[in-house]
């Protein structure tokens, strides 16, 4: 298709009269932006500060910590920030540049590769999944906050839901003790009726459960035996689970324009809390051992010749950067075209690493404090996930005076760090549909995303049952695990290698202006080879050391097993289904319909006319599809669904 001079075309926020497309702006955009179309963000700290939120989430709370002192204390650092130079800052500088330069979403930006528009559609699927599961987690956060509002916690002691198992302390079952000049070993009854004194490391202790691990379960969750029990719905958490939704939709009902002004509370709150959390963790006793216990009076550096503590820091950083799940992507998208998108990445992954140190000390200086009170080891009151957020960190606020205000400042900051994080997941999806219906967008934007929230919260009921908890944590060990790795390393291949990483360099240069060849040394190491390669290293790696996924000691049938493979293939199938439809749409004999799939679509390009320059000269409008990008739309219609 040749060019197509249309007169009415966009030419950078300004409407000729005669345009002949709809008059109609969306919610996004008002007079001031530079795209009328789509719209841009008000201004950069409304960027930011989504982008900040996106990337800090509850992960940097519950699972950095944990395993920074399971890896060698201050040394998993090292490993740490390798990562984040080898392999998280290159794809998010990538994505971040990617979406910035078309203005598109995930979906409609692989016009760049359209064999490959498969991936964007599997990172819309997997953001799919990872919305329903993670607002049930803001869920749980809703209720423990709610829960927080009475004078005495309802975990800070065995009341009656408790068991016979429920102690706030550790109960002795037997000893050895010397009787008469005899040792012997007796329970610990006898010891006591005797005066008897157990000897040292002879003693022998009752399983017993914090009375906060027995309300997580008994009381919040309402925990059935395993994912055969579904059980009922439970209320509470349904209410919960629809009021976070009414927050996201309430806060995305104009898209960027109001999430973007929501993010200046719930991305900088938290720091806030985490600052006061660590002030009060730091003024009690045994929070040295807790920091201690963190970073480690002196670091193991041995750990670093094991290979699970390279891995461990690779798949953090990896994840918490939240690249590949495609809104990166859909965030980006709504930069001003010369935005300098390469500060930003460095500003934010940045931000990222350092929140998740901080938020160590605020978790482990009251960690320390509670094994303190206990007397017992910081390493028998630590955990990781949903125990940390739920059971261990709850347990130790409960012993502190004026203990419902610390639980209420906790709550309120897994809260903040939840949702908006959900906002950008959310908004990469309402983007996806934007892009391909754009005018349906611009009259229907609040009940489309009133639509998207309803659907979704239907969909998490069955994550607020009484089995809600197995299948929060299936979806998580299988659709935020391999899909995202897949999509990443295609990602990378895909644009390095077929479009290629000098005409992708060339095209950032475009917006941020002519660099050296000294300053995309480092970048061109990392596209190149070094972050394909750790990529490949860390999906092969889970593969290899795949496990039935369990939750604590609960194992999961083989069915649940297999509807966790099933979720996975659903959301890959697509890579290989829409790169065969657009095979078969393309022209020629087999060789010449790949390689045509393999190069940019006629409208691929800067979306404003004014940014195109004379390498970009030839593109046609974006409104305009081609016949071959056709399918975009078909691989969505099933996840529209």
């Amino acid at each position: 298709m040749g060019m197509l001079n249309l007169p009415g075309f966009l030419s950078c926020g300004k409407k000729k009269k005669d345009f002949s497309l709809s008059s109609e702006k969306d919610a996004h955009a008002s007079d001031s932006d530079e795209n009328l179309e789509r719209g841009n963000w008000s201004n950069k700290a409304d960027y930011l500060l989504s982008m900040v939120g996106y990337a800090v989430g509850l992960g940097n709370v519950w699972r950095f910590p944990y395993l920074t002192y399971q890896n060698g204390g201050g040394a998993f650092l090292i490993p740490y920030t390798l990562m984040l130079a080898l392999a998280g800052l290159p794809l998010f500088f990538m994505e971040c540049s990617l979406g910035q330069f078309a203005s598109l979403g995930p979906i409609s930006v692989w016009r760049i590769l359209p064999l490959f528009q498969g991936v964007g559609v599997t990172m819309v699927i997997i953001s799919t999944f990872v919305a329903i599961y993670y607002n049930v987690i803001i869920a749980y956060a809703l209720y423990y906050l709610f829960a927080s509002f009475q004078k005495v916690l309802p975990w800070s002691d065995c009341f009656s839901w408790a068991d016979e198992f429920c102690s706030k302390t550790r109960l002795i079952s037997d000893c050895n003790a010397t009787l008469n000049g005899e040792i012997i070993h007796a329970n610990y009854s006898f010891i006591t009726s005797n005066n008897l004194t157990c000897i040292n490391d002879t003693i022998n202790y009752k399983p017993v459960q914090f009375p906060s691990e027995q309300y997580w379960n008994k009381v919040a969750l309402q925990r059935s035996s395993g994912l055969d029990e579904t059980g009922n719905i439970v209320w509470y958490l349904a209410l919960c689970l629809l009021l976070s939704w009414m927050i996201v939709a309430a806060a995305l009902f104009k898209g960027i324009k109001s999430s973007g002004k929501v993010v200046y509370f719930t991305a900088l709150f938290p720091y806030v809390i985490l600052l006061i959390l660590l002030v009060r963790g730091a003024t009690l006793e045994g929070a040295l051992d807790g920091i201690e216990y963190y970073i480690g009076k002196e670091s193991n550096i041995t750990k670093l010749m094991e290979a699970e503590v390279w891995k461990d820091a690779a798949t953090q950083i990896f994840y918490s950067l939240s690249v590949a799940w495609g809104g990166l992507v859909a965030l980006s998208s709504y930069n001003k075209f010369h935005n300098n998108c390469y500060s930003d990445a460095i500003f934010v992954c940045v931000t990222n690493c350092l929140t998740s140190v901080f938020a160590g000390f605020a978790i482990f200086s009251v960690l320390g404090h509670m094994a303190f009170v206990l007397e017992r080891p910081v390493s028998e009151v630590v955990d990781s996930g949903f125990d940390l957020a739920f059971v261990a960190y709850p347990e130790a606020l409960s012993k502190l005076p004026v203990s419902p205000l610390w639980s209420f400042l906790f709550f309120f900051m897994l809260l903040l760090l939840g949702l908006d994080s959900q906002f950008a997941t959310i908004e990469t999806l309402t983007t996806t549909i934007q892009d391909i219906y754009p005018q349906m967008m611009k009259k229907l934007r609040i009940p489309i995303t009133l639509g998207v929230c309803i659907l979704l919260f239907f969909l998490g009921l069955i994550c607020v049952t009484q089995a809600g908890i197995y299948w929060v944590n299936l979806i998580d060990h299988f659709c935020a695990g391999w899909g995202i790795l897949i999509a990443a390393v295609l990602e990378i291949i895909g644009i390095v290698y077929i479009y290629g990483g000098n005409r992708f360099i060339e095209d950032i240069e475009m917006m941020i202006g002519k660099k050296s060849c000294f300053f995309w040394m480092w970048w061109r190491m990392c596209w190149f080879f070094l972050t394909p390669v750790l990529l490949v290293a860390i999906l092969v790696w889970s593969l290899v050391t795949f496990s039935t996924p369990t939750y604590g000691s609960v194992l999961y049938p083989a069915w649940g097993t297999a509807v966790g493979w099933c979720m996975i293939i659903f959301c890959v199938i697509w890579i290989p289904i829409v790169a065969v439809v657009k095979i078969c749409k393309a022209e020629g004999n087999i060789c010449q319909r790949i390689v045509s799939c393999c190069r940019p679509t006629a409208n691929w390009g800067p979306y404003l006319e004014c940014h195109r320059g004379e390498r970009y000269s030839h593109v046609v409008n974006p409104q305009k599809e081609k016949e071959h990008e056709i399918p975009t739309v078909s691989a969505f219609t099933y996840f529209r669904e």
